[in-house]
């Protein structure tokens, strides 16, 4: 086992993860967080920075996974260093859902 390709599979992992929400919102013409919102953590970005920003997700970990070491689907160390750094950013996301819901009504959605 390689402990800098398996780190670099997590981080790939990580981006993989980042990278959809981003930009499937941006795709969909929708608003959403990123490192470039104003206010910081509070406001919105567009939904063309989303879908640059989810790009720019998807090439780093493109680079992370498959440019770095020999990435094996079938090797159940990569897979589970790619896997923790998807459940990593899964773990953040529910965290963010509860503190990024309070400004946009995430937290107690109305029905129509």
């Amino acid at each position: 086992m390689d402990f800098l390709s398996d780190l670099s599979y997590f981080f790939g992992g990580a981006f993989l993860a980042n990278a959809v929400p981003h930009f499937v919102s941006g795709m969909m013409g929708r608003p959403f967080q990123s490192p470039f919102a104003k206010p910081h953590g509070e406001g919105l970005s567009s939904s063309t920075v989303n879908v640059l920003w989810g790009f720019a997700n998807f090439v780093m970990a493109y680079l992370l996974i498959a440019r770095v070491g020999t990435f094996d689907v079938h090797a159940a160390d990569h897979i589970s260093a790619a896997g923790l750094g998807i459940l990593l950013i899964l773990l953040m996301g529910l965290v963010s859902a509860r503190l990024f819901g309070r400004f946009h009504g995430g937290n107690a959605p109305t029905g129509s």
